[in-house]
């Protein structure tokens, strides 16, 4: 069985596609470490004419990183390139695989930001510092879901299209400071790893998952809850 992993050597991506190849799928690895650039148009043409399965998994995107200046002096071309990565480069993923594939499914992911706003409290770093998460992740990835709902209306009933949405991937390079302001909100007391991500991802790249399309699955420790 195949399956496209875009952003595969990623946080996620490289887990989750190691993962799947231990499970004995073949992976159809795409990244911008391995020179696939999906903001640019004719490579994901290209791509997709080269590359067919009944599998997409879209792992790739900007990550949330923290915006050193406050919502004020935020710069719209960095605005712009949220979305441009997140929302423009991903429906041009999605209608080149759909393009290319007679049935199949997509498998998108947005993020806890997609419905929260992220507290400023938990990315301040010091007394007076206006660090903040950039307003742009959030609002892409509220247009994941939204992309979701209706890329799985009218795709189906060939092709359907879901949304994970995590929250707090544990990561090296985190500051331990925040992972500790982190888990106080999260019910389960921790920071997800990667691989428990797997679980959900196999069921919709899978035919167990056969009648669920448009939705969105939560996966973050009830974070928001308490």
């Amino acid at each position: 069985m195949k399956v496209i992993i875009t952003g595969s050597e990623g946080l996620i991506g490289k887990k989750i596609s190691e993962m799947f190849e231990d499970d004995g799928y073949e992976v159809i690895r795409c990244d911008l470490s391995l020179g696939h650039d999906l903001t640019n148009e004719q490579f994901v043409i290209e791509f997709f004419q080269k590359n067919k399965a009944p599998y997409l998994l879209n792992l790739f995107g900007l990550n949330s990183v923290v915006d050193e200046n406050n919502l004020f002096n935020i710069s719209l071309e960095s605005f712009s390139k949220y979305l441009n990565t997140n929302l423009t480069a991903l429906f041009s993923v999605c209608r080149e695989y759909s393009r290319n594939n007679s049935c199949g499914s997509i498998v998108n992911v947005s993020s806890l930001y997609s419905i929260k706003s992220p507290d400023p409290k938990l990315y301040k770093q010091f007394e007076g510092d206006d660090s903040q998460k950039h307003i742009a992740y959030g609002v892409s990835k509220a247009g994941v879901e939204q992309m979701t709902r209706h890329l799985g209306v009218h795709l189906a009933p060939n092709i359907r299209v879901n949304c994970v949405a995590p929250g707090g991937v544990e990561a090296d390079n985190i500051d331990e400071k925040f992972c500790k302001k982190f888990r106080k909100k999260v019910p389960l007391g921790r920071q997800q790893k990667a691989s428990e991500l797997y679980g959900i991802f196999k069921f919709l790249c899978s035919e167990e998952s056969s009648y669920a399309t448009c939705e969105t699955f939560r996966i973050n420790g009830g974070y928001g809850v308490s």
